[in-house]
């Protein structure tokens, strides 16, 4: 618990810092950011299809090389699943037996199979919940029986529900979606697609609190499936927010850093692009409209640049008159002008 605990104030410094970065509103952000969760959560169930494929494959139409149709069909129908499931987060549109069905169906509408049973026939290409017992691979644990499906997901949707009315901490927003993607996993509602739909549950929740969406890396595919089973054994949920914590803390490092090394090949180039200037100074002044009492130092420190660097774009700031500074070095404030200057 305690190490969890370290994370989750790990995890806010980090989201407050790529917020204050500016990442989150770049150009094309949602879309790219969307198609690497697809990428690694087809890629957790063995899709080998490259986040620039699937960019390739959703934008221009063009097929992998060497990736099989069920490959490309798998990342495809994920991502109109994930279309419709952020649709319905923005409306906040209750969760229902039937808006999962559908979210299924819509995840393996090319490659779900029909199955025919003693008790008749069912398709997880429709989203048709299972009726059939499934055990977690070879030699596995059984999952719930199919018998106790229906109630138990209908008990799930009752508490989604009611914990999306309740007023919760960013914090507690992750862990209620953590949760979530968790209770669903073991519910385990059709024979094929569960994970994936728990993954996108999991991101619904944090789409609809406008949080920075989880994703499961596909390097640490093994850990994942370690802390699903160490969760089932002990009952104690924390194995598993503990490990999806660490995940997203691993995801955003990762894109402050990327993000911090193109702002430096940026100011060191000799010719530097107008658009990659531009950012640098937009991103300055977003921070300062935050907190305007921020210094030079300080800047320097959240965007990772060079207090001289930092100087030097708040001169050019003042110059341009889009920035002047009001009161001492100490203890004053920067204001900013709502009259945009020429940069």
């Amino acid at each position: 618990m305690d190490r969890f605990m370290a994370k989750s104030g790990q995890l806010i410094e980090l989201i407050e810092r790529y917020k204050q970065l500016g990442i989150d509103t770049q150009m094309d952000y949602e879309k790219f950011y969307l198609y690497s969760i697809i990428t690694h959560s087809t890629a957790i169930e063995g899709s080998t299809v490259t986040e620039i494929e699937n960019q390739l494959l959703f934008d221009e139409g063009i097929s992998a090389k060497g990736k099989t149709i069920t490959e490309q069909m798998m990342n495809l129908d994920l991502k109109r699943a994930y279309e419709e499931s952020i649709r319905l987060a923005k409306s906040h549109t209750p969760i229902t037996v039937d808006v999962l069905r559908n979210l299924s169906s819509l995840v393996m509408r090319n490659t779900g199979s029909t199955y025919k049973t003693a008790l008749g026939e069912f398709s997880s290409a429709n989203g048709d919940l299972r009726l059939v017992n499934v055990s977690a691979g070879v030699g596995g644990r059984s999952y719930m029986s199919y018998q106790k499906v229906p109630s138990r997901l209908r008990e799930f949707c009752e508490w989604l529900n009611e914990m999306r009315t309740r007023s919760m901490t960013l914090v507690e927003r992750y862990n209620l979606s953590f949760d979530a993607h968790y209770r669903l996993v073991t519910i385990h509602p059709w024979v094929d697609g569960n994970g994936r739909m728990a993954r996108l549950i999991m991101n619904h929740i944090q789409f609809e609190y406008g949080l920075i969406p989880a994703k499961v890396l596909k390097e640490d595919k093994g850990d994942y499936i370690s802390a699903l089973i160490t969760t089932r054994e002990t009952g104690d949920i924390v194995h598993f927010m503990d490990f999806m914590a660490g995940e997203l803390i691993k995801t955003l490092s990762s894109d402050i850093e990327s993000f911090l090394r193109s702002m430096e090949d940026s100011e060191e180039n000799n010719t530097p692009s107008r658009e990659k200037k531009l950012k640098s100074r937009e991103i300055i002044l977003a921070i300062l409209k935050e907190h305007p009492e921020y210094s030079a130092r300080k800047l320097a420190e959240i965007i990772g640049l060079t207090p001289k660097a930092i100087e030097k774009q708040l001169a050019n700031l003042k110059r341009v008159g889009l920035l002047r500074r009001e009161g001492p070095d100490k203890g004053g404030r920067w204001i900013i002008s709502l009259v945009r200057g020429e940069l």
